[in-house]
């Protein structure tokens, strides 16, 4: 098993409601939020460091929109 280690993570009362939302909607605990959170930036930021790009397509109009990520 993984060791794990603690951290305290301060949020704003907006990023709080987010976080608090997400948890409600998926059914997850904030933790869990916040752990995939960081393996879907993890993943995003590797697939665009080898030069491709993160789109969202719109199932009906089929437009697309590049997700910038600074």
């Amino acid at each position: 098993m993984t060791a794990k280690k603690t951290m305290t993570l301060n949020l704003t009362d907006a990023e709080m409601r987010v976080l608090d939302e997400l948890s409600a909607r998926k059914d997850l605990t904030k933790t869990a939020v916040i752990r995939q959170a960081l393996r879907l930036y993890q993943t995003v930021e590797a697939r665009l460091e080898r030069g491709e790009k993160f789109l969202f397509e719109n199932d009906t109009t089929k437009e697309k929109a590049e997700l910038m990520l600074l």
